[in-house]
């Protein structure tokens, strides 16, 4: 099993942050690592989208959202073909910090299964989420920063 985790704290609100996580629609424009997403129901708001790894070399079946606590956390499985071949669980962790002014966000992926040496770089995945938070912290600062 293998365990990659980034952290970014953003100058922004939970609730900023996780709007900026959900605007699937938006992944082409600025999400290095999922360009769409399919479309899935959290919050009782259908988000559209169709999910294509970055990494299309790989045969995923696609995305099983496992976790949804709203301005908290959003967590999925991939999965290729078969179970336990290659697994990886997804997750964001959202925490309030500075009374709810400013969030962590913890990007974090673990990688289990019979493939996993053959299919699995740890430092490309890494800068990858380093390269996502980035641009969900971008987003997330740019909208809390527009006066309403």
């Amino acid at each position: 099993m293998n365990v990659v985790e980034v952290f970014v704290e953003i100058d922004a609100p939970p609730d900023v942050v996780w709007e900026a996580l959900l605007e699937f629609e938006y992944y082409p424009e600025w999400n290095p690592v999922s360009r769409t997403v399919e479309q899935i129901a959290i919050d009782g708001t259908e988000r559209r989208g169709e999910y294509q790894p970055v990494d299309s070399r790989r045969s995923l079946d696609g995305p099983m959202i496992v976790t949804v606590e709203p301005y908290r956390r959003l967590a999925w499985l991939d999965r290729f073909v078969l179970p336990f071949a290659l697994d990886r669980y997804h997750e964001f962790h959202l925490v309030p910090i500075d009374d709810g002014r400013r969030t962590r966000l913890l990007q974090r992926e673990t990688v289990r299964g019979a493939l996993v040496p053959l299919l699995f770089d740890e430092g490309r995945v890494e800068r990858a989420f380093v390269a996502m938070n980035e641009s969900i912290a971008a987003r997330a600062e740019r909208r809390a920063s527009t006066p309403a």
